[in-house]
């Protein structure tokens, strides 16, 4: 289980007290069940709608789902702020039940009104955009404008719960997420087989499904709720201080988010407009490549995040240094080790899963892989900063940074450069993203920025371009056996998790592993006798 002292380092069980920790372990375990259940289906799933839809109608749903989640840039905000007042109050010393009910109540009130002016919106611009500006095949036009209408209705489903899921995630009880992951991949893996034995318009079909999908995992969510968090009881009592400062929050995480939301969905938009529906669907399966591989990292941040919000809300601003440095580490290095293996193979693991590759398939898989190892080190930072509550000056900033990656990703379509540009620039504006969050971060909540350059970044970097030289020079990388991919992924898992454990962690983070793993194997032979 994962300790940490107030310097950052691993201890061992019988020297702390501390339940904290013991608790981001033990959901971190909770989530990986859910997340290997999760990735099993949906690399499942996304074969076979692939194979049913066709190129060109999985690039269409995923350009109008694209634009459809632009509008999360009304919802996102207010979903941070309420995630985060949540969890902050729990983490104070007088918790009051109260107040926590006040919090959730006013939030469920704000993202009906929210959920209404955005399907508004919607109505307006998306029956515009798709009619006038998307690039369609011939004939599809009536089929696009369904798929958009239940996208909608799916978006409003999923923002209605937004409170429910954020009570979930500030109590910690991450086995929620796990169990109710299974029935969601029981509907994902039906959904799939009637996109192959009913006869009727496939598209129509998967969008249909995705609405009753959401309608059912979203109802399960908010009943499990409803039984074991008293605050989740609807009440009419709002605090206008508090709704002032929630709103005042939530504005300016507005800002931030709609940038994010122009200069993820509108580069997907602008792939369309340059490249057509193909590229749209090479693009959506990179998405779900990165989507599995990501979730790896992003369970293990998920339980950390509470933690760190709770320890800044109750003053311990050791253990929330430690925290945000050694999960920002660790994210790094267990995203880098499913990575490499699959960025090493990329071309022989796309031709074994997919039926039909689609062009720029494999370069796009491996430069969003890259700019999520990038992402692995803002995520914590990020969560600090949204606890401390004061998020102006970041977001002005951060508003400047994407939409000058958004205008560089457009100028460079339209010179006629290839279509991965856009990654790239994604990749180059997020580095000067962690350069900003650093600054602000000390200044802010005094963040230790040497500390983190020494423990995090420059093991980071010593690991980092050996175990990728080491990947990418490894024979048989083309070879289309399933054998010999299997034992390169191994060799090169292998290899990066020796130079993670030689390179990468201190003296006591190994001593820490080694007497982990001592202790493992001397409990296993006293169950065996």
């Amino acid at each position: 289980m994962l300790y940490l002292d107030p310097r950052g380092e691993f201890i061992s069980i019988m020297s702390t007290t501390s339940e904290n920790n013991k608790r981001i372990a033990k959901n971190t375990l909770f989530l990986y069940f859910r997340q290997l259940l999760v990735m099993a289906v949906s690399l499942y799933t996304v074969r076979i709608v692939l194979t049913e839809l066709g190129e060109e109608d999985y690039g269409i749903y995923n350009v109008v789902g694209g634009f459809v989640a632009m509008f999360n840039i009304l919802s996102g905000a207010l979903s941070v702020a309420i995630v985060r007042f949540l969890t902050y109050e729990m983490g104070l010393t007088d918790l009051s039940l109260t107040r926590l009910r006040r919090i959730f109540s006013s939030s469920v009130v704000i993202q009906i009104g929210m959920g209404l002016i955005i399907t508004l919106l919607i109505s307006l611009f998306g029956v515009w955009f798709v009619t006038h500006k998307m690039v369609l095949p011939s004939g599809r036009l009536d089929v696009t404008l369904y798929v958009l209408f239940f996208s909608t209705l799916s978006f409003f489903i999923n923002l209605l719960s937004i409170p429910y899921n954020a009570l979930i995630i500030a109590h910690e009880r991450m086995n929620a997420f796990a169990y109710i992951a299974i029935v969601e991949g029981g509907l994902n893996l039906l959904m799939a087989f009637l996109l192959i034995v009913v006869p009727v318009d496939k598209l129509e079909l998967y969008a249909f499904c995705k609405v009753i999908i959401a309608l059912t995992v979203r109802g399960i969510y908010i009943f499990y709720c409803k039984r074991h968090f008293e605050e989740s009881r609807f009440v009419w009592e709002f605090d206008r201080r508090l709704l002032s400062r929630m709103f005042t929050f939530s504005g300016w995480a507005f800002l931030g988010n709609g940038v994010v939301v122009l200069k993820d969905q509108g580069s997907n938009i602008l792939l369309n407009l340059f490249g057509g529906p193909v590229v749209n669907a090479a693009q959506g399966i990179a998405a779900q490549v990165n989507a599995a591989a990501y979730s790896f990292v992003s369970n293990f941040m998920l339980a950390a995040n509470p933690q760190i919000t709770k320890n800044y809300a109750s003053g311990a601003l050791d253990t929330m240094y430690a925290i945000i440095i050694k999960s920002t580490k660790f994210g790094f290095f267990i995203l880098l080790i499913i990575v490499l293996p699959l960025c090493a193979g990329i071309n022989s693991v796309l031709r074994l899963w997919l039926v039909e590759v689609p062009d720029h398939t494999a370069n796009f898989v491996m430069l969003i892989l890259v700019y999520s190892l990038v992402d692995c080190l803002l995520s914590p930072l990020t969560t600090g900063m949204i606890a401390q509550g004061e998020i102006k000056n970041f977001e002005i900033r951060l508003s400047f940074i994407y939409s000058g990656n958004f205008i560089a990703s457009y100028l460079c379509l339209r010179s006629g450069m290839i279509v991965e540009v856009v990654f790239v620039l994604n990749i180059l504006f997020k580095m000067i993203v962690l350069v900003s969050l650093l600054w602000h971060a000390r200044a802010k909540f005094h963040f230790p920025i040497m500390r983190f350059l020494r423990e995090c970044i420059l093991p980071i970097g010593a690991v980092f371009p050996v175990s990728t030289f080491f990947a990418f020079i490894l024979p048989g990388r083309d070879d289309p056996s399933f054998g010999i991919l299997v034992v390169r992924s191994l060799v090169i898992i292998i290899f990066t998790g020796m130079v993670v454990y030689l390179v990468g962690m201190s003296r006591i983070e190994r001593a820490y592993i080694r007497g982990l793993l001592r202790e493992k194997l001397l409990k296993s032979l006293r169950e065996k006798k």
